[in-house]
Parts: structure tokens; C-alpha cells; sequence
């Protein structure tokens, strides 16, 4: 029998790792469910854009996150809005779902190759709202469909914003869009799978809240 005192005791008390939010807008409607401690079992991914589904697929797997996004949006205009409105839903719930983030490991950092692309990716799960994004100021050609990295910049842009997180991303070589968006994505849900693991029960900060 576990004791009260003992590790598992402590882990099996804390409260779920779960949120779900439902942001309605006249361009989109999206809703998000997000586990962060499901191992990855989740919904699944429904968006109407073929790559974005892609996308959020590679979160789920590579971040181990139950993830379930349901949306539909103005996609005859593009996938500007879609893209952003999901980011921002989602993250809504990694905010809710996060807590008072005691116990976290708070910080993560991947470097993920495709091919010929390297991506750096860099997680502060800080409560504080920053995206520094270097591949908007390289050369990166093409598009995945027409699904660009400036697509991904307003993802993660719309994230960040909401969720209080501080994320770099650097492109280290290569410049073919999809290897691009595919190589960060993949590096972001690593980063965020570590930064998102509790490792203790303390606050990671000096101050006291994140």
C-alpha cells in the first residue's frame, strides 16, 4: 500500500492537467481540449486545412499531449485566421491546464533536424508573453500547400500571447518551407513536453508566481 507521505501519493493528488475553451469569432470557431499529462492520447485534429491538421498532429505526438481541436474558419480567404485563432485557443487551454505551474520543469530547448533544415527551439514557461521568430527575417521559400512559416508565426504568436510563454525560435540551416514549419514544430512540442513535465513541487521562480 502507498503511504501518504510517499512520491506516488503526492503525484496521484495533483489536480488534472486539463482544460478545454471554445473561442467563437464572425471568422472562426474553434474549440480545444488539451491534457498534458494523457501520453498523447487525445481527439484528434479536425481544422478543414489539410497542413495545419498536419501540424497539430506533430504537437500531440512529439509532445505527448491529448490534444483535440475542432474548428472551422474563413479559409477561402487563406489560412491567416484559422491559424492564428487556433494558436490562441490553444493557448488558452495550456494556460488553464498549466495552473499555478508549481512543480514544472518550466524550461525546455530542442534542436530537430529535417533533411537538410535544423530547427532551435527555446521554451520559458515564464507567464510572461514573448516570441522572437528568426526565420521572418531569412530566406524561406515556398509553402506547404499554401501554408507558409509566416502561417506558424502567427500559431505561435497567438500561443505565446495567451498562454505566458517566452519561446525562440532559430532557423539553423535550410529553407524549404514545409521541411521549415515541420522541423519548428516538431522542435516546439519537445521543448514544450519538457518544460510542461513536474519534476517537484515547488514554484520555478525566485519571485514567488510565474
Amino acid at each position: 500500500m502507498t503511504s501518504p507521505e510517499s512520491p506516488l501519493s503526492s503525484i496521484s493528488a495533483r489536480p488534472t492537467r486539463r482544460a478545454e475553451v471554445h473561442r467563437h469569432t464572425h471568422e472562426t470557431d474553434v474549440r480545444v481540449t488539451l491534457d498534458l499529462d494523457s501520453g498523447g492520447v487525445g481527439g484528434g485534429v479536425q481544422t478543414g486545412h489539410g497542413f495545419l491538421d498536419h501540424m497539430l498532429d506533430q504537437l500531440a505526438r512529439h509532445g505527448r499531449l491529448g490534444l483535440e481541436v475542432r474548428a472551422t474558419g474563413d479559409l477561402h480567404t487563406g489560412p491567416h485566421h484559422l491559424a492564428e485563432d487556433v494558436g490562441i485557443t490553444l493557448g488558452q487551454a495550456l494556460g488553464q491546464a498549466l495552473g499555478d505551474r508549481r512543480g514544472i520543469e518550466r524550461y525546455g530547448s530542442q534542436l530537430v533536424p529535417m533533411d537538410e533544415t535544423l530547427a532551435q527551439v527555446v521554451v520559458d514557461l515564464s507567464g510572461r508573453a514573448h516570441l522572437a521568430y528568426e526565420p521572418e527575417s531569412l530566406d524561406v521559400w515556398g509553402l506547404a500547400g499554401d501554408f507558409s512559416h509566416y502561417h506558424l508565426r502567427e500559431f505561435l504568436r497567438g500561443l505565446c500571447n495567451h498562454a505566458g510563454v517566452t519561446l525562440h525560435v532559430r532557423l539553423l540551416s535550410g529553407r524549404e518551407a514545409h521541411h521549415v514549419i515541420e522541423a519548428i514544430m516538431k522542435a516546439f512540442a519537445r521543448a514544450l513536453r519538457d518544460a510542461v513535465a513536474v519534476t517537484g513541487d515547488a514554484l520555478p521562480s525566485t519571485k514567488g508566481i510565474l
